[in-house]
């Protein structure tokens, strides 16, 4: 049986990256027009291309989606969205079903990459993290991205986490946003994308259901960012461990 899983989770890693490209082809000129449209107006339609994508795409693939708490986003508010990473099939999920205009911090690798690169320059801040400057930099423009009413979707484990422990100790940068912002923090967490690509297989690719779910945002208040980052970790560990499904 784990030779059958393996070879079939191998034909079906080929057909989720032959369709991925096909289907990228697909919506790359309508997601690059939304350069032309003022921010934050270009912003949410871009989104709202993409989640029609990775609506269809995960569906071919097999993998069902539950998102949960959406009704957190409050209207007119900007928030800090803070999300778990477990595997690549987190990036896919996390940006397009945010609710709302919304942009990640994502490194500079992926630029390279012909055609995608544009694509991930329009749903990204981007950041060299081997370079103090773009560090800095990266910075203040998400602080203008928040003036402009777009979330910010963060990874505060920086990597994925390829530990036995549910989260990774977090960076500090989403909290010191935050706090120098005064916008509140909305928690997210992952479910089951490691079961999609796991971390110990090359090119294997198994459906299953993932989830989303959005938490109650955390204020800010008098907290300083270590104490807003404890608060959050606290919360999302606890939430995770009473969800995860085994």
């Amino acid at each position: 049986m784990r030779i059958l899983k393996n070879i079939l989770g191998r034909i079906f890693a080929a057909w989720a990256l032959l369709s991925f490209v096909l289907t990228f082809l697909i919506i790359f000129i309508p997601s690059m027009l939304c350069w032309l449209i003022p921010d934050p107006k270009g912003q949410k339609m871009f989104i709202q291309i993409s989640k029609l994508w990775m609506n269809f795409w995960l569906r071919i693939t097999g993998c069902s989606v539950r998102i949960k708490g959406k009704e957190n986003f409050k209207s007119g508010e900007t928030y800090i969205v803070t999300s778990n990473h477990n595997s690549l099939m987190d990036v896919p999920l996390s940006s397009p079903f945010i609710p709302g205009a919304n942009k990640t911090i994502a490194k500079s690798t992926f630029t390279k990459v012909p055609l995608f690169g544009f694509y991930y320059m329009k749903g990204a801040v981007i950041v060299n993290r081997n370079n103090d400057k773009s560090r800095r930099q990266s910075f203040e423009k998400m602080k203008a991205v928040l003036k402009q009413g777009i979330h910010i979707c963060i990874y505060p484990e920086g990597t994925r986490n390829r530990t036995s422990e549910p989260l990774k100790k977090f960076y500090d940068g989403a909290f010191k946003l935050a706090v120098e912002t005064k916008k509140s923090v909305i928690p997210a967490v992952i479910f089951n994308t490691k079961k999609v690509l796991p971390l110990d297989k090359a090119f294997y690719f198994w459906p299953h259901r993932i989830e989303m779910h959005f938490l109650e945002p955390v204020q800010v208040q008098d907290k300083n960012s270590e104490q807003l980052k404890q608060e959050v970790s606290d919360v999302m560990k606890i939430y995770y461990v009473e969800h995860k499904t085994p």
